[in-house]
């Protein structure tokens, strides 16, 4: 867990005097760059939903797996990262460029600390191309836009929004932002997306009370949804194998795989 180390930087929309989910999700799976009072928060929501460290871990992994399919099987070799979230071991680039170090990635993130740390340490390989744009996922056409820049949208492209569209908390613009993103990137492009869910064979019961007592007491403010709900972001595309199923069960190694209240999918776009 966290040492308490402060990160350093910032910019006139850094608070310090609120937990953010960026720095609590680093605390929840061992970064560094948190607060003392991301730490508290991020405490007391883990004493109500003891799993939630669980989930954090699940979906980092879950990443590392569908980066790895995506580059090394499906041959992408674009990327575009929105969410990013605090750099950590085995960042989206980190795989992709491993497997194919011509690959291009683009980051999306508007916390002014992501922002801080991407710039420093989101450097990818000499062949390749990482990118870092500062863009709000309530703005689709400008991520489109400015990604535009660095990726070929003509050749296909792995939008990943991992964990981000539960900051969206009207269902339907949470649904125009993915038909908008992938809208604009060509068939053959992957959609990988991991939400939260309250459904109860995931055992999401317990995210409501523990999101309220987020939503009172951190920024940005957070929602869960059935699977339902999560499913029709893939409306008009095709989900790989195994489905949408819980993030930690995707392509799981035998014996590995574990059941958080976390949907995770990849679909490919026809």
């Amino acid at each position: 867990m966290s040492d308490g180390h402060t990160p350093s930087g910032g910019s006139t929309r850094l608070n310090t005097g609120v937990a953010h989910n960026a720095r609590v999700w680093n605390y929840w799976i061992g970064g560094k760059d948190n607060y003392e009072v991301d730490q508290r928060v991020g405490e007391h929501v883990a004493g109500m939903f003891p799993i939630i460290r669980d989930i954090a871990r699940a979906d980092r992994d879950f990443l590392g797996r569908a980066v790895s399919v995506l580059a090394g099987d499906r041959g992408v070799r674009q990327f575009l990262d929105i969410g990013t979230g605090l750099p950590t071991a085995d960042n989206t680039h980190e795989i992709a460029q491993r497997l194919a170090p011509d690959s291009r990635v683009v980051y999306v993130d508007n916390d002014p600390i992501v922002l801080v740390h991407a710039r420093t340490l989101l450097t990818g390989t000499p062949d390749g191309v990482t990118d870092y744009i500062d863009a709000d996922v309530h703005d689709p056409d400008a991520i489109v836009e400015r990604a535009g820049r660095t990726l070929d949208l003509t050749e296909p492209v792995s939008v990943m929004m991992l964990g981000i569209l539960n900051f969206v908390l009207d269902v339907d613009k949470a649904r125009d932002i993915v038909r908008r993103v992938m809208a604009a990137v060509p068939s053959g492009s992957f959609l990988v997306l991991t939400h939260p869910t309250f459904d109860d064979e995931l055992g999401g019961a317990g995210q409501i009370p523990a999101m309220k007592f987020w939503n009172e007491n951190a920024t940005p403010p957070i929602t869960a949804r059935s699977g339902a709900d999560i499913a029709a972001f893939f409306e008009g595309l095709e989900l790989l194998e195994p489905g949408m199923v819980s993030c930690g069960q995707w392509r799981a190694e035998p014996g590995s795989a574990v059941v958080v209240p976390q949907y995770g999918a990849v679909a490919v776009k026809p």
